[in-house]
């Protein structure tokens, strides 16, 4: 019997952005190549990175609407701060997840100056029938890690084998961040229906043939329940994954939207200081203007 066949694995490398006070980053989600892996629908690699003495991670008050912000740290500790008056460290092997819904406004800032931070910072989605809900944050200390292949796996969202992560999703997703030490032959198990992404955080891996650095995103259409990777001694992998996203997203700055006129409607509410968006307390002069719609 023949081996499937599947379409060819989709190079996407990350576009080096800066977020200011050297703050660099690899942005792996959005891009034309590819909007959304699932509900997954951002995906910024910031660091490794060691601020200079007195220096840090400071994001003013910015707005979100109809999604979810998923940050997973590897390194450092950052602040949450937001308009619901959640105040929350978030550390290594740790999760925050903040539900946007109808509105909610945020600061992150790193808590020790002159530290190093390493995070993935993503956005999920909501679909139309909780897109609208109230906001919501939630801290998770603890996610499944075991060992297994010569690696160290974290799992922050859905399900893989036996373990399932406590973050709470409302589309079908999978989040999972695998480390090894040396360099390994790494055979995961896929979900047919899911569509994929990997990327290497440090590192790099091969798959199908092809050298994949880090910061090279490797996408996967749906249809395969293996895969074989070879991962470099020293690779962090972060895997995402879902079924794929069957509703219109519209995306612009922080806000996902029905459509246009529904963005313009959040910008003029976040630049008029609408109720909607809240207040965070201490971030009141550090507000985030938004840009000027194209």
């Amino acid at each position: 019997m023949s081996e499937p066949t599947f379409p060819a694995v989709q190079r996407i490398t990350g576009r080096k952005g800066s977020l200011g006070e050297g703050m660099e980053i690899a942005r792996l989600l959005p891009t034309k190549a590819r909007r959304m892996i699932g509900a997954w629908c951002f995906l910024d690699h910031l660091g490794p990175l060691q601020f200079p003495q007195g220096g840090g991670m400071h994001v003013g008050a910015h707005p979100h609407t109809r999604l979810q912000t998923f940050t997973w740290m590897m390194e450092g500790e950052v602040m949450h701060r937001d308009s619901l008056g959640s105040v929350q460290i978030v550390r290594p092997q740790q999760v925050n997840l903040m539900t946007a819904g109808y509105g909610i406004s945020h600061t992150e800032d790193s808590v020790t100056p002159g530290g190093r931070i390493h995070a993935a910072q993503l956005w999920i989605a909501l679909p139309d029938a909780v897109a609208d809900q109230p906001p919501a944050f939630a801290h998770y200390a603890q996610v499944p890690q075991w060992q297994a292949q010569g690696c160290v796996w974290s799992l922050m969202a859905g399900s893989y084998g036996t373990h399932t992560a406590p973050t709470e999703l409302h589309s079908p997703l999978i989040g999972l961040d695998v480390r090894a030490d040396a360099g390994v032959a790494l055979a995961l198990e896929l979900q047919a229906d899911f569509e994929y992404g990997l990327v290497a955080l440090t590192g790099g891996f091969a798959l199908d043939g092809q050298a994949f650095v880090h910061d090279e995103l490797a996408y996967l259409a749906p249809g395969r329940t293996q895969l074989a990777l070879q991962l470099h001694a020293g690779t962090r992998l972060l895997l995402v994954g879902g079924t794929p996203f069957a509703e219109q997203v519209t995306m612009w700055w922080n806000f996902l939207g029905k459509d246009l006129d529904a963005i313009r409607g959040y910008r003029a509410q976040w630049e008029g200081n609408d109720a909607r968006f809240g207040t965070v307390e201490g971030g009141e002069h550090r507000r985030l203007a938004a840009p000027q719609l194209p």
